[in-house]
Parts: C-alpha cells; structure tokens; sequence
C-alpha cells in the first residue's frame, strides 16, 4: 500500500520520491486519509448547519425585530452607539464584528429579517463589540493577531514562488536552500494562525453566553428560542473545530512534504 501511495504521489508531483524513506511516505498516506474522513465530515455538518439556519430564519422571532434593529438595540443599551451595523454580501467577512472598522456586519439574509436566526447571528456579534469595550483579554489578543490568523496561511504558496525564484536566480545551481527556508517560514505562520484561531474560538464562545444572558434579561427571546440559538451556535462551533483540525492537518501534511523534498533532494 506504502508503494502505490507513492507512485500516486509519484504522479501528482511529476517526481521521483524513490529515495523517500517508507516512513515519510507512510505518514503522508496516513494524513491524507484523516484529512479526507475530516473533510466528509465537515461537509455533513455543513449541510446539516446550512438545513437549520434556513429553517430558523424562515421562522420569526418573538420580538417582531431585524436582525439590523437587534445589534443596534444591544450596541446602544451597552454605550456603543459609535458602532455602525451594516449589511455584508461578502462571503470573507458575512455576519461579523471589525474593532478597526467599528461596525457590526449582517449577511442580507439576516440584516431585514425578523427570524430566530437574525436574533442568534446580531446579538452574537453585538455581544464581541461589547467584549471588545470591556478589553476582554482573549479578544485583546485577537485583534493584534487578526491579520496572522487571516492572511498567514495565504502567504505560503506565495513564500514558495519566492524562495523558488531566488535559487534560480542567486544560487543557479539546483539546490533548494531559499526554497527550503521560505516554506518552513510559510509553515511557521501557517502553525500560528492556527494557534491563534483557539482564540478567536474562544471569544466567539464567549460571546455567545454573552447573547444568552443579553436576550434573557431583557425579555428578547423566550426559552425555546434560546435553544434554538444554543442549537445553532453548537453547529457553528463544531464547524469552527472542523475547519481547525483539517488546518492542522494540512499543517502537518506540509510538513512531511518538505522532509520528503529535503530527503530526495539531499540524496540526489
């Protein structure tokens, strides 16, 4: 099995992987089938979040409010009338909370809404503006490390272009070194976006008890609501644990594909 593996890898990469140790070549095959069963479930559970937050949202809340009137009603009660919530079609951003935008973001589908779902998504992220007024120190670090957790796993195929170009260009004698070191600087960043993005998990969960406690001392859902939004929110963060494992994954995937590019390119 370890053979055919690497003569499919063999053929993906255009490459000889002969001198590559049977261990190496074991653990990507390894990998690769954790991230496949990963991915299978992941989709399951999107398909299944995406079934209930249709229902939710063709279902009205108990307090007859958009989504739009819900954040502005929990931003203003907390001293944030300087926070702007806006309506987003953007798939990057979609229901969101932007300390340097000072803005609450609502998809369309929730923004003119009156749904169980439009109160789940705009007193969610009203809740992160409110952590983020009271300096909540998992949100702190958030904020100082959002454009590693975003942007750092994007800057590795870029990283490998360049390190490619540079061997060409300075080195010009086949060997890998500026390749090398910038795609352990690549995986570097990918590793911490990923450790980053417990943080970003963890102020997301905050902010959904934070919701929770909102809505129910002021009357804004009734208890069979707030488990809908407890459903909801569950689904959510399992995606988020998803998304994370199969980062990390292919973290590690990366990885092995550098020890196996370093170990046929030393023994040539």
């Amino acid at each position: 099995m370890v053979e055919e593996f690497r003569k499919i890898l063999e053929t993906s990469y255009d490459v000889s992987l002969s001198n590559v140790s049977d261990f190496v070549i074991c653990s990507m095959m390894i990998v690769a089938i954790l991230i496949l069963i990963v991915s299978v479930f992941a989709l399951g559970v999107q398909i299944y979040l995406a079934i209930k937050y249709h229902k939710y949202n063709k279902k009205k809340n108990s307090i007859d409010m958009t989504g739009e009137d819900i954040a502005r009603k929990i931003l203003d009660d907390n001293g944030l009338e300087k926070i702007k919530v806006k309506c987003s079609g953007s798939i990057l951003f979609g229901n969101s909370y932007s300390h340097y935008f000072k803005k609450v973001r609502l998809r369309r589908l929730t923004w003119k809404k009156s749904s169980v779902a439009s109160l789940a998504m705009a007193s969610q992220k009203s809740s992160l503006a409110i952590l983020d007024k009271e300096n909540d120190p998992d949100m702190e670090t958030r904020i100082k490390l959002t454009p590693i957790i975003y942007f750092g796993p994007l800057l590795f195929i870029p990283l490998v272009i360049i390190g490619i170009i540079l061997d060409f260009l300075v080195l010009r004698s086949g060997t890998a070194t500026f390749t090398i070191i910038c795609t352990v600087l690549g995986l570097l960043l990918y590793l911490i976006a990923f450790v980053m993005s417990l943080k970003v998990l963890k102020t997301e969960i905050k902010a959904q008890n934070r919701a929770y406690e909102i809505l129910k001392k002021n009357g804004m859902a009734t208890d069979e609501e707030l488990e809908m939004l407890k459903e909801l929110f569950k689904l959510y963060n399992i995606e988020y644990v998803n998304n994370m494992v199969i980062a990390l994954l292919e973290f590690i995937y990366r990885v092995l594909e550098l020890i196996a590019a370093v170990q046929q390119n030393s023994n040539n």
